[in-house]
């Protein structure tokens, strides 16, 4: 439950008992061995390829290096078809890595990106479709992996919301060529600050791995060009501590979403269409106003109430200052209009009831 005056952020992160934490450090301590793929870090693959039913799993240090690894090994300084619909990470990538961002739009249901449209943005120069499963919701990935099959393309998911998620009968790290994932503070699984990348084919898994680790083949010669990407066993301890409470995170998250559904009574709010097929992991509660005034009017009323919500994701990415693109009507316009409620394991009904109050009169 809040005190009084004490703010309801739009997201607090899971922290586990401190033993189990400490008790998991002390290990590395008394390893002497703090990086390079000690044995929490391998612990901690093992433990996700079985938690997700994955048959691989590649831990790195923060969910926006796996991105950059998969731009430098498939991008190969070409076009990049992408969504604008997406944190600013997925965008920054593609810049920082020499390739060019070829924006089209997205689906107004889902806020995924627009499967139908993707075909009329292929020239010559695209090498890949880069696509965010957008707050957990699946892109339409049968669809783009027949557009990418056709034309020649690789598919990269960017999956940073997707813990847990299962579509279509199977992981969402499945689909695509190479998805990432984001373990941040800030997401219902984490490692305080970290990330994955999950590749189904074992040369391009090859490929991911030894980028990752500065190329390294051995200690004394190298099979290609790398970076650091590597996670910590500090990182890799908050993980194992974090892993066993995720029925309690998910089903926690699971009411609250429910209790918005039910209670949201504004009839113009738009709330998340999740994709058939999906099996979700309840990350993120975004609802959609009818327009920016009433958006704003109520953004302001919350924080006047010591509610901290997040306008997520604004703006739209093909307006970046760095990028230049036409404009993305539907991203545009939904990025204007929409707003992420606070979500957390052990938000209080109490809480979202103040939370609620405040929307319902927008």
């Amino acid at each position: 439950m809040s005190q009084p005056n004490q703010n309801i952020p739009v997201t607090k992160s899971f922290l586990p008992p401190m033993e189990d934490y400490t008790a998991l450090v002390q290990r590395a301590f008394d390893k002497g061995w703090l990086t390079n793929r000690g044995e929490l870090v391998r612990e901690l693959e093992a433990a996700l390829r079985n938690h997700l039913g994955v048959s691989n799993v590649l831990l790195m240090n923060n969910g926006t290096v796996p991105l950059q690894i998969a731009l430098k090994l498939l991008g190969r300084g070409g076009e990049i078809i992408t969504t604008p619909f997406s944190y600013v990470a997925t965008t920054a990538s593609i810049v920082w890595e020499g390739c060019t961002p070829v924006f089209v739009d997205i689906d107004p249901q889902y806020l995924t990106i627009d499967e139908k449209l993707i075909e009329a943005a292929i020239t010559p120069r695209t090498t890949c479709i880069m696509a965010t499963h957008v707050f957990g919701n699946p892109c339409n990935t049968e669809a783009i992996a027949d557009i990418a099959a056709r034309h020649g393309l690789h598919v990269i998911y960017d999956a940073a919301h997707c813990f847990g998620v299962r579509y279509l009968g199977k992981s969402i790290f499945d689909h695509g060529d190479i998805s990432t994932c984001s373990f941040h503070a800030t997401k219902l699984f984490h490692t305080g600050e970290g990330g994955a990348a999950f590749c189904p084919h074992e040369e391009l898994r090859h490929r991911v791995y030894y980028s990752h680790n500065f190329g390294h083949h051995g200690a004394l010669e190298f099979y290609g060009l790398g970076i650091n990407g590597k996670m910590s066993e500090l990182q890799a301890a908050m993980g194992l501590a974090v892993l066993p409470h995720m029925e309690v995170i998910l089903a926690s998250r699971s009411r609250a979403t429910a209790f918005y559904r039910e209670q949201l009574t504004g009839t113009e709010l738009q709330m998340l269409a999740i994709r058939p097929g999906t099996d979700w992991n309840h990350s993120y509660f975004p609802v959609v106003f009818p327009d920016e005034a009433s958006l704003l009017r109520a953004e302001a009323r919350l924080k006047a109430n010591n509610i901290l919500p997040r306008r997520y994701f604004y703006p739209s990415l093909n307006n970046l200052p760095y990028v230049q693109s036409p404009a993305m009507p539907v991203s545009d316009d939904v990025s204007r209009r929409v707003l992420c409620l606070p979500l957390f394991a052990g938000i209080t009904e109490e809480e979202q009831s103040k939370i609620i109050s405040v929307v319902n009169a927008y």
